[in-house]
Parts: structure tokens; sequence; C-alpha cells
């Protein structure tokens, strides 16, 4: 068996392969909550060759809100991992030295509450999917009833807590207590105005709980927190074995966290930062006053496709995007969507036209194995906010939705199949699928799901959505 990767393996890698700095020469200043394949392959990286062309020592400690066993297995390897980028040509590998410290959020609660409060880190970016918000689909704050928020709540806030947001409120509350310096906190979640979602569940977490000292906590944080809007655009599937074995043929010793991603990737990000930051500009980082149109540009175009593609890919029998993108329809969904969906977003860059060029090019990359089951995943938090909001636009405008709608319909059929992509609300939609209830019907109640009870009362729409779910249980993808 291979070496391990880890510090003392890096002088026997080829040059090329080594991370662009000495992670010896880098602290913490950087507390990032997730510890995905995708952070290690999108901030991280930016990270890396910030501090690499400033020369100034920005680390990261990544903390993982559950899985104590990617803890485990960075720390073997001195937290260092190996990304592959891609290629339609050849992929290209090389070793990733941002992260310098791992914590598992429970177990490691004092040290997460320390780094917080620690006046070196001046940045807290994460990666926790949609449904790590715990935001009410009605109030769009947080959802205090909630069991593991309202366990949060009651519990010890010195303790181990289970969300991101209580550990986060915590943490910030400390550190407000202490008298540190400003911070900012940066949601690199795929949400429609991000910043603004996560100050406001985090401000929530902290009125709602029984600390004495709450209101001055809010009153120093509203001059002492920043939440930054972001955009982070890159493709990243799941790991699999062999990316692991091609990581041992790239690098000469074993990587048990490799991540591979597509060539391309993008961060744009609102320019409201309260504190000294690393400068991911050097690496082509856009910071711009207003972060609106381009994240509504990606989440309801990229995102939005790629919700589509999912489904509808499922429903054809397939596995990945590029086969997906394969099919003779899959180029024709893709363009069609993002010609229908145009009209909501704002007038000027970036051009949709152009942008779908660029996503047919990318998507049909065909070093890229992207999971359809992967992206489908969490589709009731997903298509809440990559769909239905350009769906509810362009209706009340009286102009016709057939390709929302049919991306729809594969998703309503996603939610009866037996090998359903995993969803917080599977249960419950499940449930909707009375035998005797009318498909209109059934649709209807599995947009109530979703917090769309306006979309529901649209007979016009299930109905629609209904009358295309034949075509697509028989393989037929009408576009």
């Amino acid at each position: 068996m291979s070496a391990l990767l880890n510090r003392a393996a890096l002088a026997r890698l080829a040059p090329e392969l080594r991370p662009a700095v000495d992670p010896a020469e880098l602290r913490t200043r950087v507390v990032h909550f997730g510890l995905g394949a995708f952070h290690r392959a999108h901030q991280a990286v930016y990270t890396e060759q910030a501090a690499a062309r400033s020369g100034e020592p920005w680390g990261i400690t990544a903390v993982a809100p559950r899985s104590a066993e990617t803890v485990r297995a960075l720390r073997d390897q001195d937290c260092l991992y190996s990304l592959t980028e891609r290629r339609p040509d050849a992929n290209v590998s090389r070793v990733v030295g941002a992260v310098v410290g791992a914590l598992a959020m429970g177990p490691d609660a004092k040290a997460v509450d320390a780094l917080l409060a620690d006046p070196e880190v001046t940045v807290v970016t994460l990666t926790v999917t949609e449904k790590g918000y715990h935001r009410s689909p009605l109030t769009g704050g947080l959802d205090t009833a909630a069991a593991s928020v309202a366990a949060d709540l009651a519990a010890d806030p010195d303790g181990p807590l289970s969300t991101v947001v209580g550990r986060l409120a915590a943490g910030l509350a400390a550190r407000m207590r202490a008298g540190a310096p400003p911070i900012s906190v940066v949601s690199c979640d795929n949400m429609a105005g991000n910043g603004a979602a996560l100050g406001r569940v985090v401000h929530d977490f902290v009125r709602a709980s029984a600390w004495p000292d709450r209101a001055e906590i809010l009153d120093r944080m509203a001059e002492a927190v920043a939440f930054p809007a972001t955009l982070v655009d890159r493709i990243v599937p799941a790991t699999s074995e062999a990316d692991r074995t091609a990581a041992v043929a790239a690098l000469g010793v074993r990587d048990a966290l490799p991540v591979t991603a597509e060539p391309y990737r993008q961060w744009v990000l609102e320019d409201s930062f309260a504190a000294v930051r690393p400068p991911w500009e050097r690496d082509g980082a856009l910071f711009v006053p207003d972060v609106a149109p381009h994240q509504l540009t990606k989440l309801r175009l990229l995102n939005g496709s790629h919700s589509a593609l999912a489904y509808l890919g499922t429903a054809a029998g397939l596995g990945t995007i590029a086969e997906t993108m394969a099919a003779d329809w899959g180029e024709r969904l893709v363009r069609t969507l993002c010609a229908e969906v145009a009209p909501t977003l704002p007038v000027g860059r970036p051009d949709p036209r152009a942008y779908a060029d660029d996503l047919v090019v990318r998507f049909r990359n065909p070093a890229m194995h992207h999971l359809l089951r992967q992206i489908g995943s969490d589709g009731s938090l997903k298509i809440t906010e990559r769909w239905l909001p350009a769906l509810r636009e362009l209706r009340a405008r009286g102009t016709s939705t057939p390709v929302l709608e049919l991306a729809l319909a594969a998703w309503v059929l996603s939610t009866r199949r037996a090998a359903a992509p995993t969803d917080p609300a599977a249960d419950t939609l499940a449930a909707c699928w009375e035998p005797a209830t009318r498909p209109a019907d059934t649709v209807g109640a599995l947009l109530r799901v979703l917090g769309a009870a306006d979309l529901a009362d649209d007979d016009a729409l299930t109905t629609a959505v209904a009358d295309r779910l034949p075509a697509l249980r028989a393989g037929r993808m009408e576009i």
C-alpha cells in the first residue's frame, strides 16, 4: 500500500504537485463551516492562492457539522488533500495546503468557540447547504419550532450544539462579549440573498435565546459583524473510488480525501466586509457593490438547469449530467429553460444567452461524472429557490412556462419513485400520493409541502404539470 499523503510526503512530490504555499507558514485566520468537497475545491483554493500571492498567512480551520470521520481522515493527512481538475483533454492534479486545522462541531465545541472569539480570525465562511440554515418556508427567518433548533436554544451554549446556526450564534456572542475586533460571516450556499438570509437566522437565534445579555449582543453584532452576499460557482462531483485510485496514480501517495472539479470556477462577493480578509481578488474573485444580478442569474440559469437535467435525466434512466447532455434533448432543455427564465433576470450583465452558451460547454464536459442523484437531492429546498420565484413572476405576467412546468413534473415524479433522491421532506412528499387522488391534486399537495400555496391554487398550472406526467413515465422528453 502507498504511503499516506501528509506534510512529510510533500518533499517527495514533483514541484507541480505541491501546494502553492507552504502550509507550515499559515495560521488560522479563516474558520469554515462545512468540510465537504465543494469548499475544498473552491474557497480553499482561492484562499491558498491569496496567501501565496500576497505572502500573508491566510490559513483555514474547517469545522465539520456532522462527519467526525472526515475530520479524523483530514487530520491524519495533516489537513492536506488533492484536487484534480477534470479537463476534456487531460486531468490535472495537485495538493492543496490552505486548510491547517479540522474540528468536529460537536466534540470540539470549545475549540470552535475559541476560534470564533480569536481576534486573528476575521472571516467565517459556510457551505452547509440550504437545509443547514433551518429557515421557515413561510417567513424566511429561523424556524425556532424545528426540533434541532429548539434543542439548541434550550441547551448550554458552551456545550455541543447540533445546528451550525446555533454554534455560530453562540461563538459570535462570545466574541461580542470579549470585545474582539469586527468579523465577516460569508454564506457560500446557493440561496438568493444568502448574506441577508444567514444574518437573519443568526440574529433570530440570539433573539430567541435565553441569554440575559442578548439585547447587548445584538446591538454589538449590528456594528461588528457583516454578512456579505456571495455567488460561488464550480461543479464538484461526489468523490468515487475511481477518483481515489486515480489520485494515488497521479501523486504516488495515498489520499483518502481527494476532490475533483471542472476547470471553471467563479466567486463574486459583495464588497461590504467588516474586517481584513484574504485578497481573493488576486486569484480572480470579483468584488462588487451588488451581487444580486450575478447571484440571480446563476441561481435561475445554472442551478435551475442543473435541477431540471437531474430530474428529467433520471426519468429517462440516465445517471450523470454529461450523459443527459448527450441525449438529443439535453442541450435543448438547457437553452429553452434559460430563454424562458431570462425575462425574470436583471437587464444587463451577465448576458443570459452567453451564459447559456457557457453552460452547454461546461455540462457537456465528458471528463465530468456529476451524478444526477447528487444534484437531485434536497429538491424540496432547492427548487423553491431555483424555479418557483421565476415561475411566479412569469405567470403573474401572463407568460407561458412550458419548460418550468416540464421540470416541475419531473420533480413531482421523483417524489414517488422508490429510489427517490434524499430529501428532508421525503416522507411528507410521498404521503401526497394517495391512490384515489387526481394527478393535479397530487401536484397541488406537493406544492403546498414546498410552502407554495399560491401555486398550488393555480388550477391551470397544476393541470399542466399533471398532464406532463404520462409522457415522462414513458421516458418521452417533450421539450
